[in-house]
């Protein structure tokens, strides 16, 4: 068995095409009894009337959980605590072997996501892992003989979440995978289908890595001339404890070689060559130039270019390097478009893996702070990047 927790925020102008997550799981569970969804829904008004509906979805019936009530804070944390609770509640009542969460939304890479307008908010990236953990302990507590339960995976049907910080924040909260892509998504993004199978290997990590990237990679919404893929790149992250340290301790490594050459403006001048190489997220044409994501580079691609610049210290070389291998650790899965047409064509080869915020020049470092912010996280602080930020930007 496994539980599927499906979080919709619709309190934006996503609310109509996202609600298709909400028709995939009934269908997926048509097909497959072994798969039960819990879903908060939150509909701004655009397609049935503004309000939070608490559902379960299993064997093709949605059945609803009490009343609709008034559109909740979707932004709110201790909001989505309780879906998280109620979600891992639901799959110890079930027996389930595994538990899963969809956030289905806007996303804002280490900015965050959630976005509720008719509560002017957005919620946090930091926030957002704290409100799993957070989840995890309120099913611990009201459930001791199933407090070892945690949140497996986390499947974020949402722009640019595939970053170093947001799977930092994960895997602090126990979460053991991350989902996601480190570009923008189309809505209705990733398909509901990823359920099914993650069903099918909850045994074989390996597989069920794969099995995702293939179902959002192949999914096409519309038809004909108008049909669209979701994703320019998607990959499943691996949230291992002894990874995720060994990427603080080398991206960490990394960024203060970088900071030690404040004096060293020739190869400051080289590595921001070789960073602006590298293109940021948000390549399509409508991005406008002060987005922080242009700065929201492909860790693998910034890393290994480095680690092959023979115009730089053999010692920097080798922390690029380490930094390198330590996060190709965590990619379980991956795919790229090389030419992704809603976006103009853009070629995505090199958006390996999650990405990690490396601007080069002062204005890019968090423009759009403190609304959305970029460097208020823990794994910016604890790999000292503001440091190697002040010396490259």
């Amino acid at each position: 068995m496994l539980e599927f927790g499906i979080y919709r925020d619709g309190d934006n102008n996503l609310d109509q095409s996202q609600s298709a997550v909400i028709r995939q799981a009934r269908t997926v569970s048509a097909a497959d009894a072994a798969i039960q969804f819990t879903v908060e829904d939150t509909s701004s008004g655009s397609f049935e009337s503004a309000a939070t509906r608490r559902t379960t979805i299993q064997g093709g019936r949605q059945v609803l959980d009490g009343s609709p009530s008034s559109p909740d804070d979707m932004a709110s944390p201790k909001n989505l605590a309780a879906f998280v609770a109620r979600t891992l509640d639901n799959a110890e009542r079930i027996g389930a072997k595994q538990t899963w969460i969809e956030l289905v939304d806007h996303g804002a890479g280490d900015g965050g996501g959630l976005e509720a307008d008719t509560f002017h908010e957005i919620m946090p990236m930091p926030q957002i892992a704290r409100a799993v953990a957070e989840g995890i302990r309120l099913h611990a507590a009201a459930h001791p003989e199933d407090g070892a339960r945690t949140v497996d995976g986390v499947v974020a049907n949402q722009c640019l979440m595939a970053s170093l910080g947001f799977a930092d924040a994960l895997s602090h909260a126990g979460v053991k995978w991350l989902a996601a892509s480190p570009e923008t998504m189309v809505s209705p993004g990733v398909p509901s289908s990823v359920a099914e199978a993650i069903a099918k290997h909850t045994d074989d990590s390996e597989a069920m890595s794969n099995a995702v990237v293939h179902d959002v990679m192949e999914q096409n919404y519309g038809t004909g001339a108008f049909a669209w893929k979701p994703a320019a790149a998607f990959d499943v992250l691996d949230l291992d404890p002894q990874k995720r340290a060994a990427v603080e301790r080398d991206v960490k490594a990394f960024n203060d070689a970088v900071s030690s050459l404040s004096s060293q403006g020739a190869t400051v001048s080289v590595l921001r060559d070789d960073a602006r190489s590298i293109p940021g997220m948000v390549r399509f044409s409508d991005a406008t130039p002060d987005m922080p994501w242009h700065a929201d580079r492909p860790a693998l691609a910034l890393y290994a270019k480095i680690a092959n610049d023979e115009r730089l210290d053999p010692g920097l070389r080798g922390a690029a390097a380490n930094a390198a291998s330590a996060v190709r650790a965590l990619v379980t899965a991956h795919a790229e478009s090389a030419s992704f047409a809603p976006f103009g064509g853009a070629d995505y080869r090199d958006a390996i893996g999650p990405t990690v915020h490396f601007p080069v020049t002062a204005k890019s470092i968090d423009p759009w702070a403190p609304h959305v912010t970029e460097t208020r996280n823990t794994f910016f602080s604890e790999t000292d990047a503001a440091a190697a930020e002040r010396v490259l930007a």
